[in-house]
């Protein structure tokens, strides 16, 4: 599959299945071979005491992000292991995550990602990982 509309429109549906994503509200921005771009806005329930978006709901928009880029190169992938690097609180209306593979493979599959928080029309880099996933066969 190399057209971008037909990549965004699968991992819609994909992410539609997972009622987490469905929750999270969360949208298929872009999507090409090797990449992915989700969007999310905020909602107070995804905030920890200080009203800042949960570290756990970063965590989740990383590793759903590089599944997503992994999946348009290997089909299904689970998560082995993956990290998150909390940069500053992440404030905003809304959040944006980029993820690309880094090194395909029949085995494992290296991704990164970075996370924006965009507060006020300013988007500001909040936090970035990465994660290593394995394809499976479903």
């Amino acid at each position: 599959m190399n057209n971008t509309d037909e990549w965004q429109g699968k991992l819609q549906n994909i992410s539609r299945l997972a009622q987490f994503n469905t929750w999270l509200d969360l949208e298929v921005v872009s999507a090409t071979e090797g990449e992915v771009t989700l969007g999310m806005r905020w909602k107070k329930e995804m905030g920890q005491y200080n009203g800042f978006l949960h570290a756990g709901i970063q965590g989740a928009l990383i590793d759903t992000a590089c599944g997503f880029a992994a999946a348009t190169l290997s089909g299904n992938v689970l998560a082995s292991q993956f990290t998150v690097r909390c940069l500053r609180p992440a404030v905003g209306q809304s959040f944006r995550v980029v993820a690309r593979v880094l090194k395909p493979g029949r085995q494992q599959i290296f991704t990164t990602a970075e996370l924006y928080a965009t507060d006020g029309g300013e988007e500001k880099l909040v936090a970035t990982g990465d994660t290593l996933l394995v394809p499976v066969q479903t």
